[in-house]
C-alpha cells in the first residue's frame, strides 16, 4: 500500500513571493546573492570607466576576463566550503597555491627538459600531475595534525602560511621561474587557452541537457520516495532559467573576438588572404572556467550525492553526535584537507599558466579572499551550513568588487578596505539569518 503524499500546508498570510519561493525551492540568500551582483554589476557599468561613450564594465571583453580572474580563487573556494562546514579553517591556501607553483615551474623548466627533451608533450601533463600531487600530500599532512595530533586548524594553517611560503623561495632561491612549458600555458586562458565558438556551443547544449536531466532524475526520486513533487510550472521555470543562463553565457563568452594583432598573426601563418577586419574568432569558454565548471559540478555531486558529502555536513552540524554516530571524523577531516590541498594545486595550475611563471609573490593573500568569498556565498563558521555554487557565486561577486574598483580608478588601499567591510557585512548577514531562521 502507498503512502499518500500531501504537499506543506500553506499558511493563507504568505505572500506569493513566499509561495513562489516554496513551490522553486529556491534558496532566499542564492537569490539576495544574485540581487547584488546584479546591482554591483550595473552599478560599475553606469559609474565605471566609459569607452567610447559606453560603460566598459559590462561587455564581452571584461566579463570573459572577470571570468578567468575567478576561476583560481574559485576553484579554491570550493574546498574552502568543505573546510568551514566542518568548523574548521585554512589559513595556509595561498601559500600551498605558491609552493605548488614553484615547484611545477622548477619541474617543467629545470628537470624534465633535461630528462625528457625540452618541448616533449608530456611535460605539462607531469608538472600538472606533480602540482596536483604536491597540494593533496600538503593537505593530508595539515588534516593529519589537525585530526590525529588535536593541533587547532588555525594554528597548524598558520603555520603552514608561512612555512610554505618560506619554501617556496627557498626551492628557487627567490627567483622567477619562466617560462612555462606552451601547452601548460594554455591552462591559463588566452586566445589560444580557450576553446572556440563551436565547442562552447556544445558544451553549452550539453549543460542543458544535463539541467533538464538533473531535473527529471529529482522528480523521479522524489516520486519513488514518495516526496512532495514540485509544481510543473516550478520545475519547467527552474529549467528555463538554468538553460537560459547557460546559453546567455555561451553568448557572451562567443562575442569576444581575438585582438586583431593576434589574428593578424593567425592569418599570416595560415595564409588567409581576407582583410584583418573581416575576421571574427570567438574566444568562447577560456579554459580556466571550464575547469572550474568542471570543478563545480563534481564537488557539487560529492557533497549532495555521496555519503562523505554528508558527513560533512553532519559533522559541521553536531561533531560529537556525528562521531557518536559511527562516523570516523579524523579520517573524514584529513580527506577533507587533502582535497583542499589537490584544489589548491590545480588553482596553482590556472594562477601559473596565466602567469606564464612562477613567482614568490604568487597567492599571496589569496586565502583570504577565498574565505571571504566562502562566507559571502553564505557559508557560516558555527558550522553545517555552506554550498558548492555559492562560494563560485561569492568568488564571483569578489572579483567583480575588485574589477570595477579598478575600472574606476580605486587604488589598492581602498580596494582592500572595501574587501574587509563586505567581509564583516556578510558575517553580520549571516548572524541576522541565523537569528531570524531559529525564531
Amino acid at each position: 500500500m502507498t503512502k499518500s503524499v500531501t504537499p506543506k500546508a500553506k499558511s493563507k498570510t504568505d505572500g506569493a513571493f513566499t509561495r513562489f519561493l516554496r513551490a522553486t525551492e529556491i534558496d532566499a540568500r542564492l537569490l539576495g546573492m544574485i540581487a547584488a551582483l546584479v546591482l554591483i554589476w550595473i552599478g560599475f557599468h553606469v559609474y565605471g570607466q566609459v569607452v567610447n561613450g559606453y560603460g566598459a564594465f559590462l561587455t564581452p571583453r571584461n566579463l570573459w576576463n572577470l571570468s578567468v580572474q575567478t576561476a583560481s580563487v574559485a576553484v579554491m573556494a570550493t574546498g574552502m566550503v568543505l573546510v568551514i562546514v566542518t568548523r574548521h579553517i585554512d589559513l595556509s591556501v595561498g601559500s600551498i597555491l605558491g609552493f605548488s607553483a614553484m615547484s611545477m615551474a622548477i619541474i617543467q623548466v629545470w628537470i624534465l627538459p633535461d630528462l625528457i627533451g625540452l618541448g616533449h608533450p608530456m611535460i605539462w601533463v607531469i608538472a600538472a600531475g606533480c602540482g596536483l600531487l604536491i597540494g593533496a600530500t600538503i593537505g593530508a599532512l595539515h588534516g593529519y595534525l589537525i585530526a590525529y595530533l588535536g593541533i587547532p586548524a588555525f594554528i597548524v594553517t598558520l603555520g603552514g602560511l608561512f612555512v610554505w611560503r618560506g619554501a617556496s623561495f627557498l626551492l628557487a632561491r627567490g627567483e622567477t621561474i619562466s617560462p612555462v612549458d606552451a601547452t601548460f600555458s594554455l591552462l591559463g586562458g588566452g586566445p589560444y587557452g580557450a576553446v572556440g565558438a563551436t565547442t562552447s556551443w556544445i558544451v553549452g547544449l550539453v549543460a542543458c541537457l544535463a539541467v533538464i536531466a538533473i531535473l527529471w532524475q529529482g522528480r523521479r526520486q522524489r516520486r519513488r520516495f514518495e516526496f512532495p513533487l514540485r509544481p510543473i510550472w516550478a520545475e519547467t521555470f527552474l529549467g528555463a532559467i538554468g538553460c537560459g543562463f547557460i546559453l546567455g553565457f555561451v553568448l557572451l563568452v562567443n562575442a569576444y573576438p581575438w585582438p586583431k594583432g593576434i589574428v593578424k598573426q593567425y592569418a599570416a601563418a595560415n595564409n588567409i588572404d581576407t582583410p584583418v577586419n573581416e575576421i571574427f574568432i570567438s574566444h568562447g569558454f577560456a579554459i580556466p572556467v571550464l575547469m572550474l565548471m568542471a570543478v563545480g559540478v563534481m564537488m557539487t555531486v560529492l557533497t549532495t550525492r555521496t555519503r562523505f558529502g554528508r558527513y560533512i555536513y553532519a559533522i559541521g552540524g553536531n561533531p560529537m553526535a556525528a562521531e557518536l554516530a559511527g562516523i570516523n571524523t579524523r579520517w573524514v577531516t584529513v580527506k577533507i584537507f587533502a582535497l583542499m590541498g589537490t584544489l589548491c594545486g590545480l588553482a596553482a595550475v590556472i594562477a601559473s599558466a596565466r602567469l606564464g611563471s612562477a613567482t614568490n609573490s604568487l597567492g599571496t593573500l589569496d586565502e583570504l579572499y577565498v574565505i571571504a568569498a566562502v562566507v559571502i556565498g553564505g557559508a557560516s563558521f558555527s558550522g553545517g551550513v555552506g554550498t558548492i555554487y555559492g562560494a563560485i557565486i561569492g568568488a564571483v561577486v569578489l572579483q567583480s568588487l575588485q574589477t570595477g574598483m579598478v575600472l574606476i580608478g580605486f587604488d589598492a588601499a581602498i580596494q582592500q578596505m572595501v574587501v574587509g567591510a563586505v567581509l564583516v557585512s556578510a558575517v553580520w548577514v549571516d548572524i541576522i539569518y541565523r537569528r531570524r531562521s531559529s525564531t
